[in-house]
This record gives C-alpha cells, structure tokens and sequence, in this order.
C-alpha cells in the first residue's frame, strides 16, 4: 500500500519549480493537442494560422516558464508575455494564451523587487504589440484594447492582493507568537517567584531570627535545621518547577490539599498562622485550588516579610461554584530587617485570579497589619 501522507510529505519537500512543472507541461500538451488548437485568446480579426514548428516553440515559450513562476515570478512573467505576443503577431490564438494572466497573477503575489519597474515595461510594450497588431489588419478599438488592458491590470491586482493578505495572515501569526512567548515569560517568571520568594524568605526570617539565640544553643540548633530545611524544600520546588517545564513531564501541580503543608512551613519559620477550612474542595474545581494555593503562599509569604512574630489568620472556604480565601495579620509584627518586595507578587495573584473571572485585593488594616481576599470561581480546567 502507498502511504499517501509520506508522498505529499516528500512533494512539498520539493523545490516550488518542481511542484509548478506539472502544471507547465499539462498546459503545453493541452494546447499542442488539435481539438485546443485556435481557440485561445485572440486581439482583433487576424485569421488564425495552422500550427508549424514556430508554433511548438511559441506555445512553449509561453506555457513552460510557468514552472518557474513563484521561484523567478519577474523572468517567468516576462517570458510568458514575449510568447503571448508572438502567439498573437503569427495568429496561432492557442490556448497556451492563458498562461499571461496566470503568471501575471503569480508576480502579483510573488515578486519582491522591481514590482514597479516591471508593471511600467510591459505596460509600455503594451501599446506597441496593439499598434503592430492594428497594421496587420487586426482592426481594435480603442475601447477592445483598453478593456483587454484592464483585465490584465485585474489579474496583477488578484496577485496583489494575495500578496498582501499573505503578509498580513504573517503579520498576525508573528504578533501572536510574540503574544504568545511573552505571556509564557510570565508565566514562568510567576511560577519563578511564588516558588522561590516563599521559601527564601522564609529562609532570611529564621537566619536573623538565629543572631539573635548565641546564648540558646538548643533553639539555635532548632533555628537552624529549620534554615537547612527549608533549602532543601526550596531545592526540591525548583527542581519540581523545572520538570514541569520540560514537554514530556506531566506532574501535578500544587493544589489547595498541600495547604496545610504550606501553612506548616511558615510556622517552622516563626510565625504564629490560624488556619481554618470550611467544605471540601470540589472534584470540577481544576485551576481554582491552583490559584488558592498560590493566594495562601504569596500572602503567607509577605506576612513573613512585613509582619514577621504577628498573628496570621488563613480560611479558605470551599464552595460548589467558588473558592474564597482571607488571609489576614493582625499587626505588623517585629522590626526585624526583611527582604524587600518587587511588588510583582500581588500584581501576578491578580492577573491569576481575573483570569479565571474572580475578585483580587490586597489591602492595609487601619489597626496595622494587612488583608489578603481572593474569590476564584470553580470549575475552570487546568
């Protein structure tokens, strides 16, 4: 059996002039044949000559430079039009004359360079093919010759304008692929920073907490295995974030079931977190528990930050159609130096959530301290 999808893969593979040669050739018979012969284009009352061994080299003059009319559109063009007007100088009229509106129609579309230059020569040739014509008797008027013309003006003008939708369909295609790889940057610039700045943070927290503990050996020790801990988790995400950028990797994301995994580590971290769930999160819930994961951590993350020893409350709220999450201090916390923000953490936890249609802020308390709300639809797929 012939695999047909091999065959028209090793067809386009082709150079174009081989593709387009069939398509010469058949053209070239057709008008050789004698059921075709006379019954082409014809400018005037010239009576039509039977076929001889000039006519063979005029029918291939205009029929087979159409094999190279997308590779040289300019030299296929103008070859095309030379036999065009000896068909019509020796009266042949063979049907190969309908090979200058098809070239005509490939230079439109094709040719790159000299596009004026080329519209100016053949239309000052043009003028002079009629004039020698009108001597041979073949008796045009002037509106015949301008209406012929204008038919071919219209099918350089069907060329054009494929020319032009062709680049203007790569236009789009290259302003959504630029589309496209900058919305990817930030996603993985997003998945970047909600990995590492939690844990690092985390990190910086407990080092200068442990400055502070020379004279308790034993919480120094605590403080510090909690460090060691923490870069390895810190390790292991960022090894787990770049298995996920691989294309053949297929793990799972984090979800709001590593919640209380997450809230933990925190902890370890020195920060006192009340955490509180209501309902169960729903099977249809899909890129909503991601986003609630990334809310709680972003949150958690600026509460170790700019709020480090303050109460911290976390409640997250499962419902049929909608995630809800609060994440709350209560004041703000020690004076202990912190790791600046970018600021680029909130502003991604809003993108996030109105992407999937919900509600996003992030706001200060007039007692002190700050409040985290997000309310995520459900249901949307990961």
């Amino acid at each position: 059996m012939i695999d047909l999808r091999r065959v028209q893969g090793l067809w386009r593979r082709c150079d174009v002039a081989v593709r387009d040669l069939p398509f010469a050739l058949l053209l070239t018979v057709l008008s050789l044949l004698p059921a075709f012969q006379g019954r082409g284009t014809q400018l005037g009352e010239l009576p039509p000559r039977p076929y001889d061994a000039l006519a063979i080299v005029v029918i291939a003059l205009e029929c087979l430079p159409l094999a190279v009319r997308r590779r040289w559109p300019a030299a296929g063009l103008v070859l095309v039009s030379l036999g065009f007007a000896l068909d019509q100088l020796f009266a042949y009229h063979a049907l190969a004359g309908t090979a200058l509106p098809i070239a005509l129609i490939s230079a439109g579309a094709h040719l790159e360079r000299g596009r004026r230059v080329i519209v100016i020569l053949l239309s000052a040739a043009y003028l002079p093919l009629m004039a020698v014509l009108d001597r041979l008797g073949s008796h045009e008027t002037p509106a015949d010759i301008a209406l012929f013309y204008l038919a071919l003006v219209l099918a350089w003008g069907v060329g054009a304008w494929l020319r032009s939708t062709r680049a203007a369909e790569a236009e789009r295609r290259r302003h959504v692929a630029e589309a496209t790889r900058a919305a990817e940057r930030n996603r993985i610039a997003r998945e970047l920073h909600d990995v590492v700045t939690h844990h690092v943070t985390a990190m910086v927290v407990q080092a200068e907490a442990a400055r502070y503990l020379t004279a308790a050996p034993d919480r120094l020790d605590a403080t510090l295995t909690a460090v060691t801990d923490t870069g390895r988790r810190a390790i292991g995400d960022l090894r787990h974030l770049l298995d996920l950028l691989k294309a053949d990797h297929d793990t799972g994301t984090p979800s709001a079931g590593d919640l209380h995994t997450l809230v933990e580590q925190t902890r370890q971290a020195g920060q006192p977190v009340t955490f509180t769930e209501e309902g169960e999160p729903a099977r249809s819930a899909g890129s909503a528990e991601f986003v609630a994961y990334r809310v709680v951590q972003e949150a958690l993350t600026n509460a170790l930050k700019y709020a480090h020893g303050s109460h911290t409350e976390v409640r997250v709220c499962y419902g049929e159609k909608e995630i809800t999450v609060e994440v709350g201090t209560d004041g703000p916390g020690s004076r202990t130096r912190s790791p600046g923000g970018s600021g680029r953490g909130l502003a991604g936890l809003r993108d996030r959530v109105d992407a999937l249609g919900g509600e996003f802020s992030a706001e200060r308390r007039a007692g002190g301290g700050f409040v985290v709300r997000a309310r995520i639809p459900a249901g949307s797929p990961s």
